[in-house]
């Protein structure tokens, strides 16, 4: 099972190159901090998201609210929302290794994400990726979000497996790796970052790191397959 943002997408990535572009048609500074203030604003949302404190809707209204420090209504957040999420879809690019190790992969496939099943479905399809994957389980139709056990539970049901028998992938060490290794699956962390040097983060025990998805097919040998 894999996680989708920053571990297929490259969420990103296109998201600097979206923003950049909207900040300035938006009359905003289209800089290093502003970019950094609207990570940490869904950052923010995104981790209420996961403690069930508001719905996918509630959450993108919050990121914008959070990132313009006032608040809009709803009408015009999600104008807002809308004007940036225009441009970030064309500049929606997947990781470089993702087509070809999904297509080497002798395993079945299914995806678990905290964003919106709608959301996952457009992406994966854009990007050409949709096929690999026979299960799509996302937040706003499971009323759960990872970290929380029973998201990678119901995603380990819908493959008809137990949880010993799937790994997961993903790119955040505590919300994918940890929490799909505490509900008794493998937990993979994509530390993407490693591959530059820039992370000296120690690997919790029960979890594996891999830094890029060519190190994937073997490390799941390893493991038995």
């Amino acid at each position: 099972m894999w996680d989708v943002d920053d571990t297929l997408f490259d969420f990103s990535g296109s998201d600097r190159r979206a923003l950049s572009r909207h900040f300035q048609a938006e009359g905003l500074p289209a800089s290093a901090a502003s970019v950094e203030r609207w990570q940490q604003a869904t950052e923010i949302a995104y981790g209420r998201l996961a403690a069930g404190e508001l719905t996918y809707e509630q959450c993108q209204r919050q990121r914008v609210n959070g990132f313009l420090g006032r608040t809009l209504d709803d009408v015009e957040a999600d104008a807002w929302l809308r004007r940036y999420t225009a441009l970030f879809e064309r500049a929606w690019t997947a990781f470089p290794d993702v087509t070809a190790t999904l297509a080497a992969l002798p395993y079945r496939h299914g995806i678990l994400s905290n964003s919106s099943t709608v959301h996952q479905e457009r992406r994966l399809t854009a990007l050409g990726l949709r096929h690999h994957f026979e299960v799509l389980l996302c937040a706003d139709r499971l009323a759960r979000a990872k970290p929380d056990p029973s998201a990678f539970l119901a995603g380990c049901r819908a493959l008809g497996l137990p949880p010993d028998a799937v790994a997961y992938v993903g790119d955040q060490l505590d919300t994918d790796a940890v929490a799909a290794r505490d509900a008794g699956l493998v937990g993979i962390w994509l530390d993407r970052a490693r591959a530059t040097g820039t992370t000296i983060v120690p690997v919790p025990a029960g979890v594996h790191r891999i830094s890029d998805l060519a190190g994937l097919p073997r490390l799941l040998a390893t493991l038995g397959g």
